[in-house]
């Protein structure tokens, strides 16, 4: 449960990155009467669910759904905290069909529980044990979320809060803590179950981004349960930045000021704390340096190191008049430690995005919002194997009558799109778009007459838009070794620098980003409280 608290005037916050999470840092702080200013690169906020439109088209650029807008849900909370209504959405059932290869009926993941394992006992018999554990783990998880913990601790404050929210129902979900999905098929006999596991593959692939066998047993609980009632997938009316546009909304309301087309090219600190940060505007070349007291970074941990500098010739400046239990170099120290882990983290995932408008008969009768095609068995979830795709519907804000949208993503290595020349980009970009719309044809009308306005987008162009490092979308994958207790924490090593977005606890979506931002909020106003008794 939000609640408003306090005054917190005289502090100084620079959030950096107009994406979901920090916009809902920044418009929970100005709530609070902190002096908020974020600063963004881009044209619109949003970051990877923002949007842009083409020939009376809007399209979302990356996200297409939102999870947490069911009563008591994140979203919900938060925008009752703002005073602001949240945008109007619509429950997508199913939430998702999927395609199998080969095969012309869909697995429908729908809303209704029952619906839901009626379905799963028909495509995937004798699979319920596995479903039945999932549940029991999703309703425990819930729960513990549901309290409100902070993963993974890093001071007393976030100790507390953590064994605050210890029930005797979390304490069943211990002995999983180190399971993957793999594990848990293994152990039910279901691992040689290629539907299953591959229905499992596509849909993890999309939530946690890796495959069941490399999936957190207690992560993936959440992500294939949060689809059904009373939560849900929703669709948003207008189209994904009606999420941003709303907490833009709310910052302005408390006072707090968003720039966007101004970059933050370095974040300053002296005596193991942040100093301000150095600020860009786009339109003139002017850099200026705006100072804070607290710093909160809305971006991956990959760009949080590059913002600090470190890699390069870099010592934290250290005084006599540093706090007793900092001594010299343990700061340095700290980073130089943190840097290896970002380091030795695997190869992030990037996207390839085709974007078409096109005329609605192209769209068969009855077609859900979202599909998610998987071409070849023997072929790797993505690249060019796999689509996720979403389909705009009649008045939802994204199509002029008688139009609609389609938007196709699949998962790409990033490297793939940075290591040739720009002829040579071209026409592997040229090549994606092809195999896509072949790919997309199988189930869609498309035909040049038919397709209105096409484009794509390759991990290139999200790291130009969204300035995230190589392109990489989705956060840092929901390994055992990365997932909640083991993550990476909202705390840096630099104290009153902070980390919100799809690097933290919970994970990727907006919900997940969302939580961390609340998460940093509560955090920051301890620590004022703090200062205040003392």
């Amino acid at each position: 449960m939000l609640s408003y608290q306090g005054d917190g005037s005289k502090y100084r916050v620079v959030v950096i990155g107009a994406g979901i999470g920090g916009l809902t840092a920044a418009a929970l702080l100005a709530r609070r009467g902190y002096e908020v200013s974020v600063f963004d690169q881009a044209l619109v906020p949003g970051g990877c669910a923002s949007t842009f439109k083409r020939r009376g088209f809007t399209f979302d650029v990356g996200a297409t759904q939102v999870a947490g807008l069911e009563t008591r849900g994140i979203h919900q909370q938060i925008f009752e905290d703002l005073e602001v209504e949240p945008p109007e959405a619509t429950p997508c059932d199913p939430a998702c069909a999927v395609y199998l290869p080969g095969e012309s009926e869909p697995i429908n993941i729908w809303r209704n529980p029952e619906k839901w394992q009626q379905e799963r006992r028909r495509q995937f018999p004798g699979s319920e044990p596995f479903w039945q554990l999932m549940a029991t783990l999703f309703k425990a998880s819930w729960r513990f979320q549901a309290r409100q913990p902070v993963l993974p601790p890093r001071n007393p404050w976030d100790l507390w809060q953590l064994a605050s929210a210890v029930r005797p129902d979390t304490l069943m979900t211990l002995p999983f803590t180190f399971m993957t999905v793999g594990d848990a098929l293994r152990g039910l006999r279901l691992y040689d179950n290629r539907r299953l596991r591959t229905f499992l593959d596509l849909q993890l692939k999309l939530y946690s981004q890796v495959n069941a066998d490399e999936t957190a047993l207690l992560y993936a609980a959440t992500a294939l349960g949060v689809s059904q009632e009373p939560q849900g997938i929703y669709h948003l009316h207008g189209s994904m930045q009606a999420l941003s546009d709303r907490l833009v909304k709310a910052l302005k309301k408390h006072g707090g000021k968003l720039f966007m087309r101004h970059t933050v090219e370095q974040i300053h600190t002296k005596s193991g704390y942040p100093t301000g940060v150095t600020v860009r505007k786009q339109r003139t070349g002017e850099t200026w340096t705006e100072t804070a007291e607290e710093v909160v970074a809305n971006a991956t941990v990959q760009n949080l190191m590059k913002l600090l500098g470190v890699g390069r010739t870099r010592r934290v400046a250290l005084t006599s008049s540093s706090p007793p239990l900092l001594k010299e170099g343990t700061s340095e120290l700290f980073l130089r430690g943190y840097k290896r882990r970002v380091d030795k983290l695997p190869h992030a995932s990037g996207a390839f995005v085709l974007y078409l408008g096109v005329d609605q008969q192209a769209i068969p009768p009855g077609c859900p919002l979202h599909l998610q095609f998987l071409y070849d068995y023997d072929g790797p979830v993505g690249e060019k194997n796999s689509l996720f795709v979403s389909v705009s519907q009649p008045g939802d804000g994204r199509a002029p009558a008688g139009k609609a949208t389609i938007t196709a993503s699949s998962f790409t290595d990033t490297r793939l799109w940075w290591r040739d020349t720009k002829k040579e980009y071209e026409a592997l970009k040229q090549d994606y778009v092809q195999t896509a719309i072949a790919r997309l044809g199988e189930y869609f009308y498309l035909t040049p007459e038919t397709i209105i306005h096409q484009e794509a987008a390759t991990p290139r162009t999200f790291a130009r838009f969204t300035a995230r490092k190589s392109g990489i979308v989705g956060g840092i994958g929901q390994r055992v070794s990365t997932f909640g207790p083991f993550g990476f924490a909202t705390r840096t090593p630099i104290q009153h620098l902070w980390l919100v977005g799809d690097s933290t606890h919970p994970g990727e979506g907006t919900a997940g980003v969302s939580y961390s931002a609340l998460t940093v909020v509560r955090q920051i106003e301890a620590k004022r409280r703090s200062r205040l008794q003392l």
